[in-house]
């Protein structure tokens, strides 16, 4: 896990650098240059990262809703932002109409996927997975905080056997759980359900404008209070982090992925419940430049060994280097474990970033599709 750098947002250069990326401060990252080797004896290749689709639109779209798209004012200028991550500046930003998810993939439907499928998840492939401590029974946190706990945010455990279908360990399931978010998902384990279902992971510019729902610089879809007249209106922690949680929003871990009430979209719990996957490798600068592409459809940066929406090569980043040298794609939403003593990225205009194969217990993602291709 890379550790949280403080720095001034630069201006965009032509073809800039890699930034260094956020704190992945409650979704811990799977190290890059030996991926899923320090807690697990055993080094594993490096899997290529899969390049997201730019365009699909053959999917079904039951379960999913059409946003009209056009100009909104995207990111934060947020007093209290994490200066690394950044979220600024706010820039109208035009986008196309599309169709996105009203919730997170589920389990049944990733299960329907795999028994379509086949498919093996890189926590399978790898054989452990990251689980939060209180998630565990405490003489196995403690046995495994010896030797597989993450440097830094010590309440993360590297679980052998943890998966999809077994998101605590090899004596768990998913049998009361078909409704909530599945999670022990990498970035290229999403891009694998996204191609079977004939649609694509969001850009984060369309998954702010859906989050934002035709609001305009506050911090929720209903206001700047995160518990507007003591209400919860999202799972987030509540208690003492990491050690204490009340439960006090009625749920420990994730929740159903219709919990609470949508947004003026019609969209569910898209901040809190779990981190959200999107399509865009992380650049703390790229968007600062104001130009049609960071303006028009943007998609983040684009690296020489992958294409843009025309097909053409990108030119971003390192060319020497894979994928030129980006190694975290941008994260939305938060999840049940932020909490404002550790972490507020659970705001609209928040972002945050993870390695592409790693996955946890708190990590998701949602699915879009075009209108027309």
């Amino acid at each position: 896990m890379r550790e949280r750098y403080d720095r001034p947002v630069a201006t965009r250069e032509p073809n800039p650098a890699p930034s260094a990326a956020p704190q992945a401060c409650c979704s811990p990252s799977a190290p890059r240059d030996e991926p899923r080797a320090t807690a697990v004896p055993g080094i594993v290749p490096l899997t290529p990262v899969t390049q997201p689709a730019r365009h699909a639109n053959t999917g079904d779209t039951a379960g999913m809703v059409r946003l009209d798209g056009g100009a909104f004012r995207m990111g934060s200028d947020y007093e209290h932002a994490y200066v690394e991550d950044g979220e600024g500046p706010v820039r109208e930003v035009t986008l196309d109409p599309f169709w996105i998810d009203a919730t997170s993939v589920t389990v049944a439907q990733f299960a329907t996927f795999i028994a379509d499928t086949g498919y093996q998840t890189e926590a399978e492939r790898f054989g452990w997975s990251f689980v939060f401590h209180l998630h565990l029974p405490r003489k196995f946190a403690d046995k495994l905080a010896k030797n597989a706990s993450v440097p830094g945010v010590p309440w993360w455990r590297a679980v052998p056997g943890a998966k999809w279908d077994r998101p605590f360990g090899v004596n768990s399931n998913v049998k009361d759980r078909p409704d909530h978010p599945v999670t022990h998902v990498s970035f290229n384990d999403a891009c694998a359900y996204a191609h079977w279902a004939g649609k694509r992971l969001p850009t984060e510019a369309e998954w702010e404008y859906a989050a934002r729902a035709d609001t305009s610089g506050q911090n929720f879809p209903w206001g700047d209070q995160l518990e507007p007249r003591g209400r919860h209106r999202m799972n987030v922690f509540q208690g003492r982090f990491p050690d204490h949680d009340t439960a006090a929003d009625g749920f420990v871990g994730t929740c159903p992925v219709t919990a609470f009430k949508p947004n003026a979209f019609g969209l569910h719990n898209l901040l809190g419940n779990v981190w959200e996957w999107t399509a865009d490798w992380f650049s703390a600068t790229w968007h600062t430049e104001d130009c049609e592409r960071t303006r028009i459809n943007p998609i983040g940066p684009v690296p020489h060994d992958e294409t843009d929406r025309d097909g053409n090569p990108g030119s971003d980043g390192d060319a020497s280097k894979p994928y030129g040298g980006f190694t975290h794609k941008v994260q939305k939403g938060g999840s049940y474990l932020c909490h404002a003593s550790y972490c507020h990225r659970y705001r609209l205009g928040a972002r945050t970033a993870n390695t592409p194969d790693s996955s946890t217990t708190n990590n998701g993602f949602r699915c879009v599709r075009d209108e027309n291709v």
